[in-house]
């Protein structure tokens, strides 16, 4: 493992899809250096997502049907999952995520879509931002650790990063502790 004092989060750069008032959709691409078939197991494989992802997963994402549940890092909230698209290793789909992956070359595009609260869109796409930075180093060999939930708060480049994709999207910053949506 590297030392985590040394990872430093790129700009902002996402999309962001005003799809109502409440809910919008936040888009994250990624360009990383591994085959799509290494991207989908870290995408499915529980005890990879238990490296790099905010959640956990008490089963496997990589079938249709497959039913779980995902606790976010660091709390006791959590959500039913349903696995209703896993085209392995192109595509997964469970509830509001959707997961594309495209090789290029001897790596793979990675397309995250996933509805967001407006009010917590840029610390979703914050949090989002660094997880894949922790998913890349983790496939690369050298692994940073999680760093999702409360932890990423405290990190400062997801406060770079919260200010400067709250700027990107036209919100405000939001102040924390803020009442987070329930899941």
């Amino acid at each position: 493992m590297i030392d985590r004092d040394q990872y430093t989060p790129g700009p902002a750069c996402a999309e962001v899809r005003k799809d109502g008032e409440q809910q919008w959709g936040l888009i994250l691409v990624r360009e990383l250096r591994h085959s799509p078939e290494k991207v989908w197991q870290a995408l499915t494989d529980p005890a990879h997502l238990r490296e790099w992802a905010p959640f956990e997963v008490d089963g496997n994402l990589g079938a249709v049907g497959n039913k779980v549940k995902l606790t976010w890092a660091g709390t006791t909230s959590s959500m039913d999952a349903t696995v209703t698209r896993a085209e392995a290793p192109e595509l997964l789909e469970y509830n509001d995520f959707r997961w594309e992956l495209e090789p290029i070359g001897s790596g793979t595009r990675l397309t995250l879509r996933t509805k967001i609260d407006r009010r917590f869109i840029s610390m979703g796409a914050a949090g989002w931002h660094i997880s894949l930075d922790v998913l890349d180093h983790l496939l690369g060999g050298n692994p940073i650790g999680r760093i999702a939930g409360g932890d990423a708060m405290k990190f400062a480049g997801w406060q770079r990063l919260n200010g400067e994709y709250a700027k990107l999207f036209g919100v405000e910053v939001p102040s924390w502790p803020a009442q987070a949506p329930k899941s």
